[in-house]
């Protein structure tokens, strides 16, 4: 029996199509969901940003109890992970936190998450990898590089192999987890009848979506703060 069950990235906005190869090129439905997440994020943002002033240093809202929270875990969990003086990494991180995150539970409300994308994790991945490449350089100069020969200089390409496959196990590991849940729950609605879809996909939707998601958010986000860290001792 033929399963009408697709776990592909479908574009449902198509631009046009190469005449000699047949290739279509148009936006997928990560691309989509990736704009939706933007713009959700955007328009918080813009929100926060139009309350700012009128913040008080004691707090009178509900609105800015939360926000002063949010920012206050952000440097904290920066501040425990990559140190003091890197405090300022907060203004980075929490962002990409919140996009992890939001991309991570689209799923709930029936979207596929961007991040069960291969290339949307992993060019987050590669935003880690240039950050470690930069700031290494920027405080140790040319000799950051020098490490790559350590400790004896015949062992260069295995070192010169783990800088480069720090990236790749950071998307994939982000990757393989997200799609993995979709995947689960994708079979789950196709094959279960439709009394076994009620009250028994919150739990299911309870662990892949919110709880891997928030996991995998947090373990992405400490990695590339490790990772970024280490390259500045």
């Amino acid at each position: 029996m033929e399963s009408n069950i697709d776990f592909g990235i479908h574009m449902p906005i198509q631009l046009f199509t190469d005449p000699t190869t047949g290739q279509i090129f148009g936006f997928t439905t990560t691309h989509v969901n990736t704009v939706l997440v933007m713009i959700a994020l955007t328009i918080f943002g813009l929100i926060v940003r139009a309350k700012v002033n009128s913040f008080t240093v004691v707090p009178r809202t509900k609105f800015q109890v939360i926000i002063e929270m949010l920012v206050d875990g952000f440097g904290a969990f920066t501040t425990s992970t990559m140190g003091e003086n890197n405090r300022k990494f907060s203004m980075f991180y929490g962002p990409m936190f919140l996009f992890i995150l939001l991309s991570n539970l689209t799923g709930l409300v029936g979207l596929r998450p961007p991040t069960a994308d291969i290339a949307t994790t992993f060019a987050l991945s590669l935003t880690t990898f240039f950050m470690v490449q930069i700031y290494g350089v920027k405080a140790k100069g040319p000799a950051y590089y020098k490490g790559l020969l350590e400790p004896m200089p015949f062992l260069l390409p295995l070192n010169v192999i783990g800088e480069l496959a720090n990236p790749i196990s950071l998307s994939f590991r982000l990757f393989g987890n997200i799609l993995g849940g979709t995947i689960i729950m994708g079979l789950y609605y196709a094959m279960m009848p439709w009394f076994m879809k009620i009250g028994i996909p919150s739990v299911l939707h309870l662990y892949f979506d919110i709880f891997a998601g928030v996991l995998q958010t947090f373990i992405f986000v400490m990695l590339s703060m490790t990772f970024v860290s280490s390259a500045m001792e």
